[in-house]
């Protein structure tokens, strides 16, 4: 059985796409995930299924359009995977505590994508850089520090602009989801 961290595009987020976490427990048990937890109320499920990523996704995205009527992304990462995420942290700490001082709310986060970007989609991404608003690319995942917000970031922005869809979860959050996979 293998542990899968599902991380919903755009749910709950400013009135919109509205799910209960309880009723979207409820309905991936019944399709069949085992062991369902959710954290938070922005979409982010752990679970343990014997299928593969792909079909998996899919399952899940028809179930939320099934059960919910909502027409979402979902991203996947299997638990190995969201330990690499972790432990590769792109940014010193001396980095991540300057930005920190200056930021406005949490300055660190993560996009995690359904697919690697082409090197060249990388490439004009990551032109957005500069000393205020810094990125990583490494495979499917893009690290973001910001020393002042998120909101009003060009280099955020530009997530929208990317040929895969992607999903964003601060730096607590992936913090406390590898708690809870390791749990």
């Amino acid at each position: 059985m293998t542990t899968y961290i599902a991380l919903l595009r755009g749910i709950n987020v400013g009135g919109h796409n509205k799910i209960k976490m309880v009723e979207l427990r409820d309905a991936l048990t019944l399709s069949g995930l085992t062991n369902v937890k959710t954290y938070i109320q922005s979409g982010n499920v752990i679970f343990q299924s014997e299928q593969p990523e792909d079909s998996l996704q899919k399952q899940i995205e028809d179930k939320i359009w099934s059960d919910f009527h909502i027409r979402t992304s979902v991203v996947l990462r299997n638990a190995e995977e969201w330990q690499v995420l972790m432990e590769g942290l792109p940014f010193s700490e001396q980095k991540i505590a300057d930005a920190a001082a200056t930021a406005q709310g949490q300055c660190l986060h993560v996009a995690m994508l359904a697919k690697e970007l082409n090197p060249a989609v990388t490439e004009q991404f990551l032109r957005y850089t500069n000393e205020q608003e810094c990125g990583a690319v490494k495979g499917r995942d893009i690290y973001l520090l910001f020393n002042n917000s998120i909101r009003n970031a060009k280099l955020a922005n530009q997530l929208n602009k990317l040929e895969v869809p992607a999903t964003v979860r601060n730096w607590k959050t992936i913090c406390k989801i590898g708690e809870i996979v390791q749990s």
